[in-house]
């Protein structure tokens, strides 16, 4: 028996606004659509903030068309689908893949967007959930490897039965254009909700900080909230999409590494930064490293914070959140760990 799950509601970030004082807020703008597999949440105030979400939901919208895989439209999906080893990109794919091959070398792999026919394997892109055998991972284990690619300008060269995903990094991306959009119509309070991605636009009109929940992986309630100012606010985690069978549970992070769902003893990692494309890709990179080496990787780059939930339900948090990390009614209890 086989069973799928894709908590989209539960598995946004809770965002916890409260707006006090006895000036009356301004009137929020809002929109809400559906794009790149998640619900899109989009809050902004101010006299051009109705102009400035029309321009963000029309650019997220044009992100998804480009970079669906499955969508023959797109231009991702003809990139995976080519008949020669080199291509040209458009400016948006070119800056993306930049981005991603960048992170790719920084986190020694642990996040790669080469990683598609191992999530195709697994049938996380098409809803045909399947435990491939070790046989078919060791065989596309090769094909995950980001240093295969050349990128020189806008032309890409890349080898036969390479694929790119850019799932672990695009509604990152996608959130800072979105940002870049709202900052550019003169807007400096909005919140931008993209499934467990999250990014702030200055402050809350009341002039406090944004505070943005954090999801119990067991329960769905929230656990604990950073507040934060201009910030992305990124979680992944294994609760989020899933499927069950024979009584295993299969999530679609992979290790690219093994090809199989990484574990390491964590069921989600959040990522507290001013780049929502970085804090995307290290949501992923960080859960297949595990605490320990991430711990490591967040020592020796000093440009972020982490908050990690454990199998055993303990948490850990980074020193830079020690003064924003705040623990629910219900979780007071919950031991936390502050990596020095």
């Amino acid at each position: 028996m086989a069973r799928f799950v894709r908590r989209l509601g539960s598995a946004l970030l809770v965002l916890i606004v409260f707006l006090t004082g006895c000036v009356a807020a301004p009137t929020a703008q809002e929109r809400q659509f559906t794009a790149m597999d998640t619900f899109m949440y989009l809050t902004a105030y101010g006299p051009q903030a109705r102009e400035a979400l029309a321009l963000a939901e029309e650019d997220i919208l044009f992100l998804d068309d480009l970079l669906d895989v499955t969508q023959e439209s797109s231009q991702v999906y003809a990139l995976n689908h080519r008949t020669a080893s080199t291509l040209s990109l458009s400016p948006e794919l070119t800056a993306l893949l930049e981005q991603a091959l960048l992170l790719a070398n920084q986190t020694g792999g642990a996040f790669d967007p080469t990683v598609y026919p191992l999530v195709q394997a697994w049938g996380f892109t098409t809803d045909t959930y399947q435990v491939p055998t070790q046989q078919t991972l060791q065989a596309l284990l090769p094909l995950a490897d980001h240093t295969a690619l050349t990128l020189t300008d806008n032309t890409l060269t890349l080898p036969e039965g390479v694929q790119l995903d850019f799932g672990g990094i695009a509604k990152g991306w996608a959130g800072d254009r979105a940002v870049q959009l709202l900052r550019g119509c003169g807007v400096t309070s909005a919140i931008v909700r993209l499934g467990g991605n999250i990014h702030t636009v200055g402050t809350k009109p009341d002039g406090s900080a944004w505070r943005v929940g954090i999801e119990d992986p067991d329960t769905g309630n929230t656990l604990a909230a950073v507040s934060v100012t201009d910030r992305a606010v990124v979680t992944s985690g294994s609760y989020q999409r899933f499927f069950t069978r024979d009584g295993q549970h299969y999530h679609h992070i992979l290790d690219p590494d093994t090809g199989r769902p990484a574990d390491n003893g964590l069921t989600s990692v959040t990522i507290v930064g001013d780049c929502g494309a970085r804090c995307d890709a290290l949501s992923t990179a960080l859960f297949v490293m595990g605490q320990e080496r991430s711990a490591d990787f967040w020592r020796a780059h000093r440009d972020f914070e982490a908050v990690f939930i454990r199998t055993d339900g303990s948490v850990a948090i980074t020193a830079g959140l020690k003064d924003s990390f705040t623990l629910m009614d219900g979780y007071t209890a919950r031991p936390v760990e502050v990596l020095e």
